[in-house]
Order: structure tokens, then C-alpha cells, then sequence
């Protein structure tokens, strides 16, 4: 239960004074709801005002606050702004100017012959100095309060700075002063102030360095110990030893001989599945480095071994084409496998449901509708999540309830993406990695191009489609929503069909199964050559003959997500392309690049390493929400940047051991200021949730 010292925070932000329907509208459009989310709102710079008597040339591009009396007005023809002729005390002049066509609000501030304070940027206007729109403007009859440092906050559309502010001020009014959760030594070192004293001071001044990296720290504090505690629990529980005796992994017929970190992969597997604490590993690799072999030893130990096991993909062509895949592998062998996806219905979902309820289903390999209340096994012994990014915590603890005890747990990631690489360096995970290729995998080659150069890219693709060659045409992100996406699908899909006939397929998130199932099929046979794909959907088919991917749009996606696209081809023996196209023109990638967009252009086109390209993407868009199901870092480290993590983490990580291991848990005194911490930062309904997995 949260401590009654932090519900003033928690109240709803309508709580703060003047905050009515319509500021609640901006608010929420920044995602602030309750006073702690405008709490932790911290500002993301600063306005040095320099306070002057006497204007001058040298303070232009500065911005100033100085006292002045109006002279004159000069409205201006057409758009032009209206001018206010302003002298300082030394008979300097000053040009405020406004524009916006309405000389009313400037006669209005500035009444001729009437002193007045204001505050905003100089500008040099050829000879002729001028500011327009001050910040402020103020009678100097009445108190003056400009801070000579202002906070400068992220707005939206009808939310201004100084209101923002005043929120803010509002909200520290509501915090409290809770007890020292730092180790005190620690605490001393670092020349940190107390929370509440950060949580003031960061607002008032953004450039207060020592309190900015005390918020940090303890947001990363509460949650190493979140993480850490979710680990003892895990460590406590008791679940289902599994030994299998090999019999029905010596019957398998694999294509090749498993490669050294997959035979290590194995081997921990099935080594943490023999003991009564249920197994909770993370299976990193790259793309193509055969996750799914190893994935199908585990479940065939659990089989050996008296239980049943799941598979879980986060779509549904993912889980047929992993159904398809075992089927196929299992072929011959005692083991019963079925799937089950939203789409099964009537009497096959019924089979399904009494064939897991009885055992005589070993593997089910299925969506979120194996989390269904309906769905209930015999003796469920091993859970896999292939694309761990996909599941969050939550759907991970569902999962622990369909059984009596407690499953072993494995999940998998194609590429170590932020969250995932960060959970796995700081979490409550232990760790298989995959680091070697099997035999037969061909590099693949990564072109960047400008959209101004499609005729060409289509002339290739043409030559690519005669010589006998399928190729995946993915289309661009337009916004978060699968219509924006469809939209843009469908328009490419009809612009290639008018060169290519019936040879283009496409393939989105709305199509019915069938729909789905039929053009994916057509595809695998060679019948479609080139398949249209939005990007809100996995196009994990395994075609070999597919060699070419066109990835439009790629300045918009993410370094994981274009790693994972681009793993749909490079399958087979022929060698394979990757066309990254990015929304531009000019001749040359990055001219009208963000910064971020080409550096992640360029590390697709010299890497093909995965666990590069995470690190990268970690460095580029932040470790992203760990304790969720979000995989880039939005939203789950408020105040604490990447930089801040790198730097802090392992401080934080052996604080939050000492307070476990020497200074008596959350029982003891720093451990009931912990607790405060993990209501503050949320971290408490984490904890619950992570019991799941």
C-alpha cells in the first residue's frame, strides 16, 4: 500500500491549482496526469536573463531584461509587425515589435511615455537594435520576479513555459521529505542534497548538476532493487524439476551439426530446467544464429521429461510458421504438437482446449490466446516467448498461473534490442548467448539510397524479379497507426503492380488469416515475387530464394527493428541485398539526415552484427522500459539518461545489494525509506508483476 506521505503527489493533476478541462488537454498530451508526472517533468534547459540599465550592441543574441519607456508606435502595411519605439535611461533605442496584426495588444503592454520591464531576446536589425515578443513585459510600479535563470520545459500546443512552471512549482509544494534511501557514505562522496531539496532545486535551476544526478540516480536505485528483489522471490519459489533422457532429441534429424555456443546454450538450459527453482533465462542472438534449434531442444527435455510445453509468438504468422517448422521436424517422432491462435474457433479450438487439459498435446505453439482463462494444461513444464520485446511482465505472470507450479521460463530475442540488452546486463535474468553463425549463412550486402533514386532501385528489383528472384518490399512508418501504415502499403503495392502484374503480393495487419495465409503461401511457392509488407507486422517466413529487401522509409525506424527486417533475407546459397532508402533528396545519405537517423544509416551499412547494432541503439535511443512491454526508452526512466544509466548503474546496483544482503532487506531502517522509493517511482506494482517472469 503506498505510504500516505506520497498520495498528495499521486492526486490527479486537476488537483493543481487553475488546472481545468482545458489546460488538462496539453497536459495530457505530454502524458502528464498526476502532480508526480508534472513533478518529474524536469525541465530540458534554461534561459540565462542578463539583467541591464544600459543597452548595448555587444548583448545582442543575449537574452536581456532591461527597463524602458515607450515614444512612439509604428504600425506597419499588409503582414508587416507593429513596432513600439522604446528609449533606456541612456536614450538608447529599442524596437519591440509584434506581430500577428494586432497593434491593440501592443498598445495595450507598452502605453507611451509609461515605463516598463521587458525581458526577451536582443536582435540586431542592420544598425537598430529590437526585440520581438518579449517574454515579458511588466510594470515596474509592481513587484518584479524574473529569476536571472529561467526553466525551460517540453510543451504542447496551448501550454506556455511560464505556466508550466508554475505547475512545477506547484507540484514540489506537494512533495514530501521523505527519509535517506542512499547509503550515507555514498551520499557524502557524491555531494548529493536530499530528495526533496533535488526535486526543488532541478526546477529552479536546470544547470544544478549534483541534483540532477541524485533524481537519476534514484530512479535507477528503485529500480536495480526492484529487479533485485523480483530475483530472491524468483530464487524462493519452488518449481518443477525436468530431466529428460534424450530419447527423443537422439531422433531428431538435424540439418547440421549445432554449433559450439549452440551446444553451450543447451547444456544451460537443460542444466537450470533439472533444478526445483524455476528456470528464468534470457537466449540472446544475432539473426539466423539458430535460437529456434535450441528453442526445440528445450521443449523436447520438457517432453522427455513427463511435462508439456508452450511456445508463445507474438504474431500469428510467426506461431503457424513455428508450427509448421516443428511440425515438419517432429515428423516421425511421439510427440503431439498443435497451435492455437485468436483466429482457431469452434471445434479445433476444442480439440485443443481437451487435448492440453488431458496431456495429449505435448507442445502448444500459439499467440496470447494460450493466455486465455479457457486454456488449461495437465502438466505445464517449460514457457517460451520467442521475441521477448513483444511480451511484457504482465502477460509473463498470466502465464505462471496456468500452472500448478511455477514453469520453467526461456525466452528468446532475434536481436538484442535496448530493453533487452539492458535487462540482460542489469536484470533478473540469467544469460545464454549465441555469438557464432551456423554454416551456410551468407553476408548480406546493405545499400543506403535516397527515395529520389526509386526509378532506379525499381529497375533493379525489375532485373532481380527476371533473373528468377523474390524480393520483400517493406513500406514506410508513417505515424504509430496501422490505417497511416495501410495507406502508404497499399499505394506501393498498387505502384509495383502496375510494373510487375500479379507477381506482387501484400501482406498487413488487417487481413483476415486466411487472407493472410493464402498470399504468404503464394509467396513461399515462388507465385508472388515480390511481397508488399507494412511494418506494424513480423514477415518471418523463411524463404531462401527471397535475397532482396527494400526497406522504405528507413530513416524512420529503429536500429533493431531494420537489423530484424533485414535478417528476411541472406537464408539461402545466393548472395542478398538490403536497400535502405531514406525519405530525402541529393545524391548523398545524410544531407537532410537528423544526426541520429544517419548514424543509424551508417552502422546498418558497415555492421551486420547484432549485438553491435543494440549497443548502438542503446546509445542512440536510450535502454527503453524495462519493467514493460515498450522496447525503446520512452517512457520508463523519467529522469534518468542513457549517459546517466552507463554511469551510475553499477553504483546503484551494488547500493541496492548492500541494502539487501547487510542492512536488513526493506525490513530495516534504509529498507522502509526503499520502500518509499519504489512507491515514488512505481517500481512497487513492478515488483508484483515481475513474479510472472
Amino acid at each position: 500500500m503506498r505510504p500516505d506521505i506520497l498520495n498528495p503527489l499521486f492526486a490527479e493533476v486537476e488537483a493543481l491549482k487553475g488546472v481545468g478541462p482545458a489546460l488538462a488537454k496539453p497536459l495530457a498530451r505530454l502524458g502528464l496526469a498526476r502532480a508526480i508526472d508534472v513533478l518529474f517533468h524536469l525541465p530540458t534547459g534554461w534561459i540565462d536573463r542578463k539583467a541591464v540599465d544600459v543597452l548595448d550592441m555587444a548583448d545582442a543574441g543575449r537574452i536581456v531584461t532591461v527597463r524602458v519607456t515607450p515614444v512612439d508606435y509604428r504600425s506597419a502595411i499588409g503582414r508587416g509587425p507593429f513596432r513600439v519605439r522604446a528609449t533606456d535611461g541612456a536614450g538608447n533605442y529599442l524596437s519591440v515589435n509584434f506581430f500577428g496584426g494586432k497593434p491593440g495588444w501592443g498598445r495595450k503592454l507598452l502605453p507611451l511615455g509609461e515605463a516598463r520591464i521587458v525581458s526577451g531576446k536582443l536582435d540586431l536589425y542592420g544598425q537598430d537594435l529590437q526585440m520581438v515578443h518579449p517574454d515579458h513585459v511588466l510594470d515596474p510600479a509592481e513587484p518584479i520576479d524574473l529569476p536571472a535563470r529561467e526553466a525551460v520545459y517540453a510543451l504542447s500546443d496551448g501550454l506556455s513555459n511560464r505556466r508550466m512552471a508554475q505547475l512545477a512549482e506547484q507540484a514540489v509544494g506537494r512533495a514530501p521529505d521523505p527519509p535517506e534511501w542512499i547509503e550515507p557514505s555514498l551520499k557524502a562522496a557524491r555531494g548529493w542534497p536530499g530528495w526533496r531539496d533535488a526535486i526543488g532545486r532541478i526546477h529552479a535551476d536546470p544547470a544544478d548538476a549534483p541534483a540532477r544526478e541524485r533524481l537519476a540516480y534514484d530512479e535507477i536505485f528503485a529500480n536495480q532493487l526492484a529487479l533485485m528483489l523480483v530475483r530472491a522471490s524468483t530464487r524462493r519459489r519452488r518449481g518443477l524439476p525436468l530431466s529428460g533422457d534424450g530419447r527423443l532429441r537422439a531422433g531428431l534429424r538435424l540439418p547440421y551439426a549445432p554449433t559450439g555456443a549452440q551446444a553451450r546454450a543447451i547444456a544451460e538450459i537443460e542444466g537450470d530446467m533439472q533444478q526445483a527453482t524455476p528456470m528464468l533465462r534470457l537466449l540472446q542472438g544475432d539473426v539466423g544464429s539458430g535460437k529456434t534449434l535450441v528453442a526445440l531442444m528445450a521443449l523436447l527435455a520438457a517432453v522427455e521429461a513427463g511435462a508439456q510445453a508452450a511456445l508463445l509468438a507474438p504474431t500469428e504468422i510467426l506461431a503457424r510458421q513455428h508450427f509448421d517448422t516443428l511440425s515438419r521436424q517432429l515428423a516421425g517422432l511421439p510427440v503431439s504438437v498443435a497451435v492455437l491462435t485468436g483466429r482457431d474457433k469452434g471445434r479445433t479450438r476444442e480439440s485443443t482446449l481437451m487435448g492440453l487439459a488431458d496431456g495429449s498435446i505435448d507442445i502448444l505453439i500459439g499467440t496470447h490466446a494460450i493466455f486465455q482463462e479457457a486454456v488449461a494444461y495437465r502438466r505445464l513444464g517449460l514457457a517460451v516467448v520467442d521475441e521477448q520485446h513483444k511480451f511484457g511482465v504482465a502477460q509473463r505472470m498470466m502465464l505462471a498461473q496456468k500452472a500448478a507450479m511455477p514453469p520453467h521460463l526461456l525466452v528468446m530475442t532475434a536481436t538484442p534490442i535496448p530493453r533487452t540488452l539492458t535487462l540482460s546486463h542489469y536484470g533478473e535474468m540469467d544469460v545464454s548467448r549465441l555469438d557464432e553463425m551456423p554454416p551456410g549463412r551468407q553476408p548480406i550486402e546493405t545499400k543506403v539510397m535516397s527515395v529520389d533514386r526509386l526509378d532506379e532501385v525499381i529497375g533493379g528489383l525489375a532485373r532481380h524479379v527476371a533473373g528468377g528472384g523474390q524480393a520483400y518490399w517493406v513500406c514506410p512508418l508513417v505515424e504509430e497507426s496501422e490505417a497511416s501504415d495501410l495507406t502508404a502499403a497499399e499505394a506501393r503495392a498498387a505502384a509495383l503492380a502496375e510494373r510487375f502484374g500479379a507477381k506482387v503480393g501484400l501482406v498487413h495487419g488487417r487481413m483476415k488469416g486466411p487472407e493472410k495465409d493464402a498470399v504468404m503461401a503464394a509467396f513461399q511457392r515462388a507465385d508472388v515475387a515480390v511481397l508488399v509488407a507494412t511494418t506494424v507486422i513480423e514477415v518471418g517466413v523463411d524463404v531462401p530464394n527471397a535475397t532482396l529487401i527494400v526497406i522504405e522509409g528507413a530513416d524512420r525506424f529503429g536500429l533493431a527493428q531494420l537489423h530484424q527486417l533485414r535478417g528476411r533475407v541472406g537464408r539461402g546459397e545466393g548472395r542478398s541485398v538490403c536497400l535502405l532508402l531514406w525519405n530525402g533528396t541529393g545524391g548523398e545519405a545524410g544531407r537532410t539526415l537528423s544526426e541520429t537517423a544517419k548514424q543509424r544509416l551508417l552502422t546498418m551499412r558497415r555492421s551486420t552484427d547484432g549485438f553491435l547494432i543494440a549497443e548502438e541503439d542503446l546509445r542512440l535511443r536510450g535502454a527503453g522500459e524495462i519493467l514493460g512491454t515498450r522496447q525503446s526508452g520512452e517512457a520508463a526512466f523519467r529522469l534518468a539518461t542513457p549517459e546517466q544509466m552507463a554511469a551510475l548503474i553499477e553504483t546503484a546496483t551494488d547500493d541496492a545489494r548492500l541494502l539487501v544482503d547487510r542492512d536488513g532487506g526493506l525490513e530495516g531502517p534504509r529498507g522502509q525509506a526503499a520502500r518509499i522509493a519504489l512507491y515514488l517511482f512505481e517500481r512497487d506494482a513492478a515488483v508484483a508483476l515481475l513474479r510472472g517472469g
